[in-house]
């Protein structure tokens, strides 16, 4: 039999839901308008017309960022940095925060209190900037030339993700540990067959940070990638933008549509992986934070 809710309680929920409510709205409008935008003619769009549902409908500016092969070009380099980066910072994250949940590890309140430490007090754009010059040149040396792979590997540390894992090892019975020690499991063995499947929550928590953090990467991407050519797409979308706003190369503009409507195309297409991969993950968000999280 269900409880009558009190009056403060109704009241609680009633504005609870409703802020909630004009929340979730206040963040799905950006989203529906940039669609809108994206589909709607141009004087719609250059005259503010477009408020909520698109007007004038057509896709040429869809079309015009298909036929871009530019596009296609930054969009590839985003999927490499996306993939290689999310399996390398996750890879590096297991392993740090499997040997530091590890008591018997040497000097193991050290490296737990300098880990934390980096969160605390960041060294500056400065000299991370230049962090990333030598680690540069050490590339260059043995022959990678690829500025890529500098994101790659220069991004691969995330402190907060490797004590979100540390804590969720550390909530692994030790017992279960002890028993594959016995039957003759190396130390890898008992991470990949004991600690990683029984934490997989929170590995798929930390995978989808890594993968949105390489996903919307921009700013170390156009400081160190030089090559236009390997620009990531949201490097792309903002040579773009400065292209399109830029007065003597929109004194040639004759198109049908709005330029601003290409960049709302090209945000939309940067969205829509995301949006297909979150929902698989979505289930592990909650339950994976919250073993990572707290430590018991």
């Amino acid at each position: 039999m269900k409880r009558k809710l009190e009056i403060s309680e109704l009241i609680f929920k009633v504005i609870s839901y409703t802020l909630l409510t004009v929340f979730a709205l206040g963040c799905l409008y950006p989203f529906l308008y940039a669609i809108s935008a994206s589909m709607s003619g141009r004087h719609a769009v250059e005259y503010g017309e477009v408020v909520l549902f698109p007007k004038d409908v057509q896709f040429n500016a869809f079309r015009q960022m298909f036929n871009d092969n530019m596009f296609w070009n930054s969009y590839s380099n985003t999927l490499f940095l996306t993939v290689y980066g999310t399996i390398w910072a996750l890879g590096v994250a297991i392993l740090g925060g499997y040997a530091l949940s590890k008591k018997r590890l040497l000097f193991r309140k050290f490296f737990n209190f300098y880990l934390v430490f980096t969160m605390w007090f960041a060294a500056g754009i400065v000299p991370q900037y230049l962090n990333y010059l030598a680690t540069k040149s050490v590339f260059n040396s043995v022959g990678i030339m690829d500025d890529k792979w500098l994101v790659v590997i220069a991004m691969g540390m995330a402190a907060m993700n490797i004590i979100l894992l540390r804590n969720a090892f550390e909530n692994v019975p030790s017992e279960i540990e002890e028993a594959a020690i016995v039957d003759g499991a190396s130390e890898f063995q008992v991470l990949s067959k004991v600690f990683v499947p029984m934490s997989k929550s929170t590995i798929a928590t930390v995978t989808l940070f890594f993968a949105i953090s390489r996903w919307n990467g921009y700013f170390w991407a156009r400081q160190m990638i030089s090559n236009q050519n390997e620009h990531p797409l949201q490097v792309f979308i903002r040579l773009r933008l400065e292209q399109y706003t830029d007065p003597e190369f929109m004194a040639g503009w004759n198109e049908v549509f709005a330029s601003d409507s290409v960049i709302y195309a090209l945000i939309v297409c940067s969205i829509v992986p995301i949006l297909i991969i979150y929902p698989f993950i979505q289930k592990y968000f909650a339950k994976g934070t919250n073993a990572g999280g707290v430590k018991e």
